[in-house]
């Protein structure tokens, strides 16, 4: 058999488990890898970042978009560091994720050599796996069994680390087939008993929650909602796995929920967790449910068997993939259409009621913005979120059509959003991308403009800028009105920015002005930039002032 180097069989390997495209930032410890790469173009495409915590939120992000396993690479130390954001994204959104990371040479490992880290105790508590390839004869095992754990059970990162000597190393190991990813499904006993708490309930709620999942299994799950009335909620930022325009849909549950759903999660006597952890941003802070018991019944349904009893008792835990449980329950009829019909109608209402905004203060309403993109945005949009306050314009009074159209990170990293804008366009070129950003959190990861216009890519970043840190300015307020301590920003001028990377720019002051400046950015064929200047005092969606906060 002929001879190839670690570099080339790795990459071989990626292409085997179908990679097509790769985020990251060079290096010299994994040049092995990247000369390996020169040789699978156009099928396999590195997408070159600006910096490694872009470009593994890229990863994460593209994961979460296409249901394939994100693949980073980065080299050795800072770029691993940088990375490690990503991951820690990943493994909250329960995204699968390769993080392949060049290391120092094995010769001088245990000597502290030159940017040398211990990445399984440094990534030990983020990432499902975390190992290194010191012999590139494993690599065939350590690939096929890093893309079979990100992408098992409950999804999430795996990180690599490849000696750069072990890279450059030749061996005449054999490729492997392709990972296959575990599926679980539910038995015929829980598909009865959940059949049987259904048909005792009289007001059930489901929230719904996955990193993603394939169309077949949603529209099954959205047509068996139909089909019996039953409601359904997304977890903390989680909109887009079920279509926001069909009537089973009332709304997110996080942080400020909106007044019918804080009401129904008290009154529903069967809860159902479909896919969903019930974490801290789901459950604002645990106190609409607080564990370990509720007083509702419940039903957990979750792929990995070691997340079930562990933060709520259930009275079912059923060990299942969403899309897996989907499928099934699509062959039930609980004719049970008229028995809920009320309670769904009226969480139905809720919903749609606080889709109108409170008006803000200022020149420029926020809820009005949102109101023209939910008119003129083609459904297939994707719409990407960073952390922070204005975030949640897009994902309390926005409407998402399903699969595909959301990527906000329940991690709350600032400066996910942009890499996230960015990956979309590239890959889904013919889809409109739209980024909703706040100013301290867009200059996070502002660089990856550079990637956009470097690949083509055409996102529209919405910079919302108020001049400050605005969700520390607003618990700041709360806690020590008046204080102001460390959250004032000055900006750049965000417009003149967009225009130095070749992109489009523009700054808009009045809410009147904005469907046209958005209209010239759709049409500029460019990347673009709109500055929003909003008033300081409009600090949230249906939130008062700044300065009529009542403090605590």
């Amino acid at each position: 058999m002929v001879k190839r180097t670690g570099g080339n069989v790795l990459i071989n390997a990626l292409k085997i488990n179908s990679v097509e495209k790769i985020f990251g930032v060079p290096g010299e410890s994994y040049l092995a890898a990247l000369d390996a790469l020169y040789d699978q173009k156009p099928s396999m495409e590195y997408i070159t970042c600006r910096q490694e915590g872009g470009s593994a939120f890229m990863a994460s992000a593209y994961a979460r978009l296409t249901g394939k396993a994100g693949v980073c690479f980065v080299t050795r130390g800072p770029g691993a560091t940088n990375a490690s954001i990503g991951v820690h994204t990943a493994f909250q959104d329960s995204a699968p994720m390769i993080l392949l990371i060049g290391q120092a040479p094995r010769r001088n490992l245990e000597r502290e050599a030159f940017q040398e880290i211990d990445y399984r105790r440094m990534f030990g508590q983020m990432a499902k796996w975390v190992a290194q390839i010191d012999d590139p004869a494993r690599i065939p095992e350590f690939i096929n069994r890093a893309f079979q754990v990100a992408q098992s059970g409950r999804p999430g990162p795996v990180v690599l680390a490849l000696p750069e000597d072990m890279l450059r190393e030749e061996t005449d190991v054999a490729d492997l087939t392709p990972a296959i990813p575990i599926k679980t499904c539910p038995g015929s006993a829980e598909l009865l008993q959940i059949q049987a708490m259904l048909a005792e309930a009289t007001k059930p709620l489901v929230i719904i929650e996955a990193a993603c999942w394939e169309d077949e299994p949603r529209l099954a799950f959205e047509a068996f909602c139909l089909r019996n009335n039953i409601p359904v909620a997304a977890a903390f930022r989680r909109q887009s796995l079920f279509d926001n325009h069909h009537e089973c849909y009332v709304g997110d549950l996080a942080w400020g929920n909106i007044d019918s759903l804080t009401k129904a999660i008290d009154e529903c006597d069967l809860l159902i967790g479909f896919g969903a952890r019930l974490d801290e941003g789901t459950t604002c802070k645990y106190t609409t449910l607080t564990p370990p018991f509720l007083k509702q019944k419940f039903i957990h349904i979750y792929p990995q068997a070691e997340e079930l009893g562990r933060v709520f008792k259930a009275d079912l835990m059923v060990n299942a993939g969403i899309s897996e449980m989907a499928l099934a329950l699509s062959e039930i009829d609980m004719k049970s259409h008229k028995r809920f019909a009320n309670w769904r109608e009226t969480l139905r209402q809720g919903y749609i009621q606080s889709l109108t905004a409170a008006p803000q203060p200022g020149d420029l309403d926020m809820g009005k913005v949102m109101a023209h993109l939910r008119e003129v945005l083609p459904r297939d949009t994707i719409v990407t979120t960073g952390a922070g306050n204005c975030s949640d314009w897009p994902n309390k009074i926005y409407q998402y059509s399903g699969k595909g159209t959301n990527l906000s990170s329940v991690s709350g990293a600032m400066g996910y959003g942009v890499p996230a804008a960015v990956m979309a366009s590239i890959v889904y070129r013919d889809r409109t991308v739209v980024c909703i950003s706040g100013d301290g959190d867009f200059l996070m990861n502002g660089q990856e403009l550079a990637t956009a216009v470097q690949y083509g890519g055409t996102p529209i970043i919405l910079v919302v800028n108020n001049g400050m840190y605005g969700t520390i300015r607003m618990h700041q307020q709360i806690r020590h009105t008046g204080r102001v301590s460390g959250t004032d920003l000055v900006n750049p001028d965000f417009s003149a920015y967009a225009k130095s990377f070749g992109a489009y720019g523009e700054t808009v002051k009045r809410t009147e002005d904005f469907a046209g400046a958005f209209e010239r950015a759709r049409n500029s064929g460019l990347a673009a930039i709109l500055e929003l200047q909003i008033d300081p005092e409009s600090i949230c969606y249906n939130t008062p002032t700044l300065s009529d906060l009542a403090p605590i």
